[in-house]
């Protein structure tokens, strides 16, 4: 039996199965942040559930910029919170 791997949400700070979280990388050379759905980009990644609650308590505590030591563009939020509507749209109809 293959073991799941666990990550950390940076919003709740639980720990979840990795493929139930949303990973943000910042590339190798840390000129980009982006989002990875497929968790196989280079680079430092850091976890957020798709909820909204966590998405909120990230941008307030400026969690992703101490992860990554580095300002996070407002695009990558934009774009966090656009996935997280979609993920609650396709989980709304049926």
């Amino acid at each position: 039996m293959k073991k799941t791997p666990m990550r950390q949400c940076l919003g709740c700070r639980e720990m979840k199965p990795k493929r139930e979280l949303i990973r943000v990388v910042r590339s190798p050379d840390a000129q980009e942040i982006s989002l990875d759905f497929k968790g196989k980009k280079p680079g430092r990644g850091a976890y957020v559930c798709p909820n909204m609650d966590c998405l909120v308590k990230i941008k307030k505590a400026k969690a992703l910029e101490r992860a990554f030591s580095t300002a996070i563009p407002p695009e990558v939020y934009a774009s966090l919170e656009q996935q997280m509507k979609e993920e609650n749209d396709d989980k709304s109809s049926p």
